[in-house]
């Protein structure tokens, strides 16, 4: 079963390079987000459908708006009938304006007051890995009353325990694959004289925690990594969700272990407004179309049982 999440780790990014999915007509997407350190920050994003009720999606770490795994679950939004916002998190597009981190979601917030999305009327968030983290994070304080509910598709609870797992040896081709993609996003800042290390010291970081100490630290204000990890976790917090929220986790997780997550899904309490569902069949934020976590109506795959969960809070009174 541990190949079992590896192969669904793994393959449904290669196959989303080899055929990026089409979820239909996309309209581009702009938002402002005031920074106390960097001032006006822009973010971008694409807008799928207008008008009515919207599902946000965002993107894991190392990814964007453009992400295979996110325009699935913009196609799985447009077939139920929903407007789709894919969002990318500062930086993520390749811009250059800054980058991000897995608390920070002050991005949705500036997203979802962005004044094209005036019109709408009720909102539901989707988040894969950090972006779910950021989600849930979002969900212990909402600043938009439109928000009804959010799902967060294997997000780190708790970061510490996650980065230690990534930074082992034996998840050395995630981490890799990681911090290739981070010092990509980086290099554009760098190269505007914007990040805290010279690009060249970037590319010599071998593990998460280093980063985090070289690079997101300094740059958001945080004493170290271990108070970055500390601070921003929404583990210990998950108690505090305000609004209905869905966890998805695979029991077979490469990335982000289900032992990872324990601690904090005890925290929970039942009955309360997070949901948590464990899946026994799939990867990080990729799942066989059987592992499914309901029975949505003409659903093809579990990111249809997520949106068909997210529906029953968008339409209820």
């Amino acid at each position: 079963m541990n190949l079992h999440g590896h192969f669904w780790t793994i393959w449904p990014h290669l196959a989303g390079r080899i055929a990026p999915p089409r979820p239909g007509r996309a309209a581009p997407f702009r938002a402002v987000v005031e920074d106390p350190r960097r001032g006006p920050v822009p973010l971008s994003g694409a807008r799928y459908g207008a008008g009515g009720d919207l599902v946000v999606v965002v993107h894991g770490m190392g990814g964007s708006h453009e992400s295979a795994y996110v325009l699935r679950m913009v196609a799985a939004v447009r077939r139920a009938g929903f407007s789709a916002l894919a969002l990318s998190l500062r930086g993520a597009d390749g811009s250059g304006a800054d980058f991000y981190h897995a608390g920070i979601a002050e991005d949705v917030a500036a997203a979802l007051a962005a004044p094209s999305l005036a019109p709408v009327r009720r909102i539901a968030l989707v988040g894969f890995s950090l972006g779910g983290h950021v989600a849930l994070r979002y969900a212990l304080a909402p600043t938009d009353a439109r928000v009804r509910a959010v799902a967060a598709i294997c997000p780190p609870l708790d970061l510490d325990r996650t980065r230690a797992h990534i930074d082992a040896p034996r998840a050395l081709p995630y981490r890799r694959h990681l911090l290739a993609e981070l010092v990509r996003m980086y290099a554009r800042v760098a190269r505007r004289g914007g990040g805290p290390i010279p690009l060249a010291r970037a590319r010599r970081i071998r593990t998460i925690y280093a980063w985090d100490t070289a690079i997101v630290a300094p740059r958001f204000g945080f004493a170290g990594a271990e108070a970055y990890y500390e601070q921003m976790s929404v583990g210990p917090h998950l108690g505090r969700v305000t609004v209905p929220a869905l966890l998805v986790a695979a029991r077979h997780d490469p990335m982000v272990p289900l032992s990872s997550l324990e601690p904090s899904l005890r925290r929970i309490a039942p009955g309360g407004p997070v949901d948590v569902r464990i899946v026994d069949r799939g990867g990080h934020v990729g799942f066989p179309a059987d592992a499914r976590l309901g029975r949505a109506p003409g659903g093809r795959h579990p990111y249809d049982d997520v949106v068909a969960w997210l529906a029953v809070r968008l339409r209820a009174p």
